[in-house]
């Protein structure tokens, strides 16, 4: 036990984190156990071991951020759990169509209520574009949320009367807005039967119809496609797949953006507290991954970075999870308040590291004539 207090202590200073430190960042051992279980059972006990109560921090985000800007991991052994997590992904269709609607299942069908108390009021799902039209700072998540969909709606060039395909529509969000602010008719597909319940109520009355539905079984030409937060459920193995779908189903002329986070390095695998807790056969794509899948199929025009964006957007959504967790904690109990918690943090600090990013890709099937106008 001591050998490995000593181990760690002296991994985690060369983050400039500090075992029972006073400082926000630094890890606050609550069992002495600990050490062992982070040593051989690396990330993943990370995560299993802080909802456990087996470790606390003032800051997670900053801890985590710290850690992953010291490439910390780079310096441990390669542990059990992220060997059966790589050969998981190369021996498991994690794309196949039956196993299609399983994250919908176990994240985004949650409760709506969860999602309610933690997102914007139009209920937007993915990171947030805090830059005014002006060059300001938005003032909240709010009008931050509304920055991004418009933002989105630009870079496309919408125009009243247009179809849209929305793949991975969530509540219906994207839908409502372009609905009610550009006179656009949306189709919608989401593989969560509480999306589709709510997003159904919130877009009533607007030209927009939201699917319970495999993106790969749409098969109807639109004006314009839009993916906002969903590619990272799109197995590797259907990367090329997803992007001939979206080829198959735009109308010449249009474009497709696609908003994804995108990862730092090219791998098979995702972080296995993530894929275990929060969003299963998840895979981060990387730049690399990304160009093979649209190669030959699409013409790439714009390649947006706002990776930092998701930081803020991560930190807002904790502060109102936290806020409202008095109202959700009868339902969800504690130990969910700790799992939620770290993943909320974790994302926010791995992102403040610039560990993944946030891009947005405009894409067309045959180029735009004249060129394509970047929007910011």
């Amino acid at each position: 036990m001591a050998n490995h207090k000593e181990f760690l202590s002296s991994l985690l200073a060369q983050a400039d984190v500090k075992i029972n430190g006073d400082r926000p960042w630094d890890m606050k051992v609550n069992d002495e156990r600990l050490y062992a279980r982070l040593i051989s059972g690396g990330s993943l006990a990370l995560g299993e071991s802080y909802i456990d109560g087996w470790w606390d921090s003032e800051s997670v985000d900053g801890m985590i951020e710290r850690i992953l800007r010291a490439k910390l991991g780079d310096r441990v052994s390669f542990n059990l759990p992220n060997a059966l997590n790589y050969l998981g992904a190369l021996l498991v269709n994690g794309g196949a169509k039956k196993r299609a609607f399983e994250i919908g299942e176990k994240h985004y069908d949650t409760g709506n209520d969860l999602f309610k108390a933690m997102l914007d009021t139009r209920m937007v799902y993915t990171c947030a574009y805090w830059k005014n039209a002006d060059g300001t700072t938005a003032k909240d998540l709010d009008q931050a949320q509304e920055n991004k969909l418009d933002l989105v709606c630009r870079k496309l060039g919408l125009k009243k009367g247009q179809t849209v395909l929305d793949i991975g529509c969530g509540w219906g969000s994207f839908a409502k807005f372009t609905a009610e602010k550009y006179g656009v008719k949306v189709v919608g597909v989401t593989v969560s039967k509480e999306q589709q319940a709510l997003g159904m109520e919130m877009c009533k009355g607007l030209p927009v119809e939201i699917r319970l539905q495999d993106y790969r079984d749409v098969d109807e030409k639109f004006d314009h496609i839009v993916s906002l937060g969903m590619f990272e459920h799109v197995h590797i193995k259907q990367y090329r797949t997803y992007m001939k779908v979206a080829e198959r189903c735009l109308k010449d002329g249009g474009l497709f953006l696609l908003h994804t986070i995108g990862s730092n390095v090219t791998s098979n695998v995702t972080d296995p507290w993530i894929s275990k807790y929060i969003f299963p056969n998840s895979k981060l794509p990387s730049l690399v991954q990304i160009g093979k899948a649209i190669e030959g199929v699409f013409v790439m025009e714009d390649w947006h970075n706002f990776g930092p964006y998701y930081d803020k957007t991560l930190m807002a959504w904790y502060e109102n999870f936290n806020k409202h967790w008095p109202e959700l904690k009868a339902r969800y109990g504690d130990r969910f308040y700790r799992m939620w918690k770290y993943y909320l943090l974790a994302c926010a600090g791995s992102f403040r590291a610039r560990e993944i990013q946030l891009w947005q890709i405009v894409l067309s099937k045959k180029g735009v004539e004249g060129g394509y106008v970047s929007v910011r």
